[in-house]
This record gives C-alpha cells, sequence and structure tokens, in this order.
C-alpha cells in the first residue's frame, strides 16, 4: 500500500515536471532559455540532428535579450539557420563567437492566443495528475480484492490519494497563476 502511495506522488511529480516545462516554451514578454533550448538544429552538414542545449549555452542578458555561446564555434552559422528555420519570431544576429536574440514584445492579442495556450497545457497536466489518481485508486481496489489490504485501509489510502492530488492540481494552479502575470506583464 505504501509503494502504491509513493508511486503515485512519483508520478505527479514527474507530470508536475512536464507541464512546468511545458509552460516554459510557452513565449512570454521576457527572454528565457526555454523559449529555444528545444530546437532541433541539422549540424555538421546535416549529419546530426541536435537540441539547441546540447550545442550550446544559453543565457538571458537581460529581460528582453538571450545570448547563445555555442561550445563548437564551428557550427554558429548552423545555429543561426535552425533558428530562422524554426519560424518562432526571433531573428539570430550572429556577434563575434555568440549569437544575441532580442525578444520583441508581445501585442494584447498575442498575449491573450499565448495565454489560451497556457490554460490548454495546465489543463492538460491537470488531466495527467487525475490520470494517476484513477491508476493508484484501481490498484487499491486490486490489493482490496486479493485480500491483501482491509476496507479501512483502503479507504485511508484513497484519501491520502486525494490529499497528493489536490497539492499537485494546486501546484499546477499556482504554476498556471505566474504564468498568466507573466504573460500579462508589459
Amino acid at each position: 500500500m505504501e509503494r502504491i502511495l509513493q508511486e503515485v506522488r512519483d508520478n505527479m511529480k514527474k507530470a508536475l515536471l512536464v507541464v512546468r516545462e511545458d509552460l516554459g516554451t510557452v513565449r512570454s514578454g521576457r527572454a528565457s532559455p526555454a523559449l529555444v533550448s528545444h530546437l532541433v538544429i541539422s549540424v555538421y552538414g546535416n549529419t546530426q540532428k541536435l537540441k539547441l542545449e546540447e550545442l550550446a549555452t544559453i543565457i538571458t542578458q537581460d529581460v528582453k535579450t538571450l545570448v547563445i555561446a555555442p561550445f563548437d564555434p564551428s557550427i554558429i552559422a548552423d545555429i543561426e539557420k535552425g533558428i530562422l528555420e524554426a519560424n518562432i519570431g526571433f531573428t539570430p544576429v550572429v556577434d563575434g563567437d555568440i549569437i544575441r536574440m532580442s525578444i520583441p514584445s508581445l501585442s494584447e492579442e498575442r498575449r491573450r492566443e499565448y495565454l489560451k495556450l497556457a490554460r490548454v497545457k495546465l489543463e492538460g497536466g491537470r488531466v495527467m495528475v487525475r490520470q494517476i489518481r484513477h491508476e493508484g485508486m484501481r490498484d487499491l481496489k486490486n490489493l482490496l480484492e486479493e485480500n491483501l489490504i482491509s476496507e479501512d485501509q483502503k479507504k485511508h489510502a484513497e484519501k491520502k490519494i486525494q490529499e497528493i492530488t489536490d497539492e499537485m492540481i494546486a501546484d499546477i494552479d499556482s504554476l498556471g497563476e505566474k504564468k498568466e502575470a507573466e504573460l500579462m506583464q508589459l
């Protein structure tokens, strides 16, 4: 029974991490490495496809500027080309051995679109958490049917699973509030 509770908690934490990473890809008015780290870039004469985060260090210079420093300066043109081809609305500028990208401000209409996208991703996270809860409850029911736990133990564990679920849903809601505030900030 404790194994099931721990499994539920671990799986819900993984779901929360997925939501956090997913929300990081939703653009706000601020520069963030998460906006480009997932981009897949063809390098070394198109022989390899790697994520940008595997090819370079990505840092925020200020709230509107990203700086990308490739580990191998010979691929800087490939990275620039990959960012342009990704068509994410940023124009990379090669400055010696680094690439700078200014993040343009969002229009009110774009902010609302990104807010809708963030809400869809948040709801997806809530669905994942509820699915994990459902699986945990099913596992408890199976233990009861196999007479490995009593009805009282099952009820107690179900209550614990619901508490964990409520905690994770609250964390997802908190992430959503932060992202909404970030998106609506001028």
